[in-house]
C-alpha cells in the first residue's frame, strides 16, 4: 500500500506496450479480463455502462470479505446495466484515467451521492515488456463508515485484476 488514500500497484508485463495498452482501453478486451461486459467504447468525460459477468456474486464476495479478515456486509450486484465508470484521460499508449465508485457493490452505496476515487493506468517500456502502475486515489473523500473496506477491497481487488491483465495478453483468456 502506498498509503491510507492510495492504492499503487506495478506489475511487469512480458508483452509490448501497444499490447497492453489496447487491452486496458479497448472496451471488451478490459472486459474480457475484469470481468465486465461493457456497452461501449471508453471516450474522455463519458460514462460507460455495463453489466457484471457471472464471476461476480455475492457469495464470493462475502468470502472475499472474510478472507480478509472483514466482517461482511450487504452488497448489491446490479442484474443490469449500470455505470461502470466515467473515463477522465486518454493519452495513448502512456495512460488512461477513470472514476469510479469505489466497491461499488456495497449495498450502502447511493450512486447519486457517493464520492468517486481516479484510477490510473499508467504503461512504461521496460526492455520488451511492459512496466504497469495502476493507481486509485482519493480514498479520503470515501465515507468514512466504509473507507477502511473500500481501500481494503479495491486493494486487493487491484492484485488480482493486475494478474488478470497480465494472463489475458499472455493468451490465457483468449488476448
Amino acid at each position: 500500500m502506498a498509503g491510507p488514500d492510495r492504492i499503487k500497484k506495478r506489475v511487469l508485463i512480458a508483452a509490448p506496450v501497444r499490447r497492453v495498452w489496447r487491452a486496458i482501453t479497448d472496451h471488451q478486451e478490459f472486459g474480457a479480463w475484469f470481468g465486465v461486459q461493457l456497452d461501449g467504447p471508453f471516450v474522455v468525460g463519458q460514462p460507460v455502462t455495463g453489466r457484471f459477468d457471472e464471476r461476480l456474486n455475492a457469495d464470493g464476495v462475502m468470502e472475499f470479505q472474510e478472507s480478509m479478515g472483514l466482517t461482511p456486509s450487504p452488497v448489491t450486484i446490479p442484474d443490469g446495466p449500470t455505470v461502470f465508470c466515467t473515463v477522465d484521460a486518454i493519452t495513448p499508449e502512456q495512460r488512461f484515467a477513470f472514476r469510479w465508485i469505489p466497491f461499488g457493490i456495497d449495498a450502502s452505496v447511493d450512486p447519486a451521492t457517493e464520492p468517486t476515487t481516479l484510477v490510473e493506468f499508467l504503461l512504461e517500456a521496460e526492455g520488451d515488456g511492459t512496466q504497469l502502475t495502476i493507481i486509485e486515489s482519493g480514498f479520503d473523500d470515501v465515507p468514512a463508515h466504509r473507507r477502511e473496506r473500500a481501500f481494503m477491497m479495491n486493494h486487493a481487488g487491484w492484485t488480482g485484476q493486475a494478474e488478470n491483465l497480465a494472463q489475458h495478453v499472455a493468451g490465457a483468456t483468449g488476448g
